[in-house]
């Protein structure tokens, strides 16, 4: 898990580890690209990764 959003963890505590990184990716995009604050980039990022992961499970 990226530094910048350790204090974020229990947030991300119950998603399997795949999510859990692909999250904060997202999160840290939504951060540089888009301006969010920490705490809503984390939200959509945890809402993106699950999108991603049921994708990807088929």
């Amino acid at each position: 898990m990226e530094n910048t959003f350790k204090k974020f963890a229990p947030n991300l505590s119950d998603l399997r580890p795949e999510v859990q990184e692909k999250a904060t990716e997202i999160a840290h995009q939504l951060v540089l690209e888009k301006g969010l604050s920490k705490p809503e980039a984390i939200k959509e990022g945890i809402k993106q990764a699950e999108l991603w992961f049921l994708n990807s499970e088929g």
